[in-house]
């Protein structure tokens, strides 16, 4: 793993909090993006050399929209970038840590992803992120 690459905070309606955010961080955020696999809106801000996530529900059926049935809005997951999400998630499973997907998929800011199963990683999601090489 190289860095955090961003924080994720699931939100309820994502204009609404980038208004919010918008007053915290005194900048506008720099991309909005639909991702339909994951059925969310994602806005990301800039902040210094990392990046802070807000992600909303565009259906009911998406995983953020069932993470507020039974949770507030907040922190959601950290991200690490690696440099071959593949390599990383096999290096994982082989320590006993469960993946929630296994093959990465398409998200949000041009990233192949992967998250661990918080079951066992102490609570926490974490997701893995490798940029997508043009």
């Amino acid at each position: 793993m190289k860095r955090i690459e961003h924080i994720g905070i699931a939100v309820s309606d994502i204009e609404k909090s980038n208004k919010v955010f918008k007053k915290i961080f005194g900048k506008e955020n720099f991309k909005e993006e639909r991702v339909e696999s994951e059925g969310v809106i994602t806005s990301f801000f800039q902040i210094g050399t990392n990046k802070i996530e807000l992600v909303a529900a565009i259906n009911i059926d998406s995983p953020i929209s069932k993470y507020l049935q039974g949770n507030r809005e907040g922190m959601h997951h950290i991200a690490f970038d690696v440099e071959d999400i593949e390599k990383e998630m096999d290096r994982i499973k082989q320590e006993g840590i469960r993946l929630l997907n296994d093959i990465p998929k398409k998200g949000a800011d041009n990233k192949l992803i992967c998250f661990l199963h918080p079951k066992d990683t102490n609570g926490v999601l974490i997701e893995l992120c490798q940029e997508i090489k043009q």
